[in-house]
């Protein structure tokens, strides 16, 4: 083996990227994305990983899918497309870990998973996994048990997939178990781009209810600012293929003529990389195809924008000098609401809480918020992302 690759506790978990699509970077320039990063090869094994940033995996489950055929997931498309791709002027360094072997069983693979992420998060590499049935969202939630209490998931989908939590999971039921099963990590679940006829008015009604938040698609294809604030306050960001129009994908990925274009979702996913806090995404749902290359050429550059973002990630969110920073306060009713504004990234914040409330995070924490939400204290009005994130604390 090379010095850049090493026997690790990988290799009963992966299965390398295929030799054709290897051969297929060479015979191409070596400034295409393909040939500037690590790759878990047949030949040199797993990638030497201490000093890689950003880890691709793919992850082909799909038996808890109500759509599952029996087919077998190829992820091949999307690679080649991806490593045709020119990279930026980046300096994380990246690897391609290949597929996740996969269990006799989809629950079987979500231990699988819990075990791979576990130990990728510990070595503090971003994973983008290329899914595979978004059930696995579960999965990759269940991998932050042992790393952290709180979870913040984002996901970019149509629908909630709440589902009846007291069937078995599937792709359609998954956020249930996420929000009932032990142990409860979940702060704060958010829906970027639900279209409410997809949604019963009864799951709407109980996200209101959990205080998560929800944008329809079309508030946020308005103004696609509102979610820059989101995702900076999220570890967990999941893509749903299904919350893209079906004008810009493949006929067999075609889900609903209302959805985000091609320009909307690749700049919702550089929000997601730009977010310091994002420590986890993945595009899921994806179908194969052999009709045409639209649908892997869209995933391929959703991921290159995800990239490009981790690469412009500037830290922002350390107030311990006040020379960075403008600090605001509005009185609204009986609370005094404390904006920060940071002077370098003019990102703007909002403290949910002071030190020794009876809160679940027990510590003062800044929300990420925009000037919008300012000028809404100013005029005297409540800023509903503050006001749900005060009511998960109390609760």
């Amino acid at each position: 083996m090379g010095s850049d690759y090493l026997t690790s506790p990988f290799d009963d978990l992966l299965k390398p990227v295929d030799d054709h699509l290897i051969v297929h970077n060479e015979l191409m320039t070596p400034l295409i994305l393909g040939n500037r990063i690590s790759i878990h090869s047949s030949e040199k094994g797993i990638p030497d990983l201490d000093s890689i940033k950003i880890a691709i995996i793919g992850i082909p489950e799909e038996r808890n899918s109500v759509d599952y055929l029996g087919d077998n997931l190829n992820l091949n498309e999307i690679r080649k497309s991806l490593y045709n791709l020119y990279p930026g002027n980046w300096s994380s360094k990246i690897a391609d870990l290949g597929n996740l072997i996969l269990g006799g069983s989809a629950d079987e693979t979500y231990g699988r998973v819990v075990s791979l992420l576990t130990i990728i998060f510990k070595k503090n590499i971003i994973p983008v996994i290329i899914g595979g049935s978004q059930d696995l969202l579960y999965a990759v939630y269940r991998a932050y048990d042992s790393i952290q209490n709180t979870v913040n998931i984002v996901n970019v989908d149509s629908n909630f997939d709440l589902g009846d939590s007291s069937k078995p999971i599937n792709n359609l039921s998954y956020l249930g178990k996420v929000i009932l099963d032990q142990p409860h990590n979940l702060f704060n679940y958010s829906n970027i781009g639900y279209q409410t006829y997809h949604n019963s008015q009864e799951e709407i009604d109980l996200m209101n209810n959990l205080y998560f938040e929800a944008y329809r698609l079309g508030e946020v294809c308005s103004k696609i600012r509102l979610v820059e604030p989101v995702m900076r306050d999220a570890d967990i960001v999941s893509i749903d293929m299904k919350s893209i129009r079906a004008a810009e994908l493949s006929s067999r990925q075609k889900f609903s003529p209302n959805g985000f274009d091609g320009k909307e979702i690749c700049t919702i996913s550089r929000y997601a990389g730009i977010s310091n806090k994002v420590s986890s995404f993945g595009v899921f749902e994806y179908k194969s195809s052999n009709e045409d290359e639209v649908t892997e050429m869209l995933i391929s550059q959703i991921i290159w924008y995800f990239i490009e973002g981790v690469n412009c990630r500037i830290i922002d969110s350390d107030f311990s000098n006040e020379n960075e920073y403008n600090k605001f306060t509005v009185i609204v009713d009986e609370y005094e609401l404390i904006f920060y504004k940071n002077k370098i990234t003019s990102r703007w914040w909002i403290e949910i809480f002071g030190e020794g409330s009876n809160t679940k995070l027990k510590q003062t924490t800044l929300l990420p918020c925009t000037i919008e939400d300012y000028e809404t204290a100013k005029n005297g009005l409540i800023p509903d992302r503050w006001f749900k994130a005060i009511k998960k604390n109390i609760l």
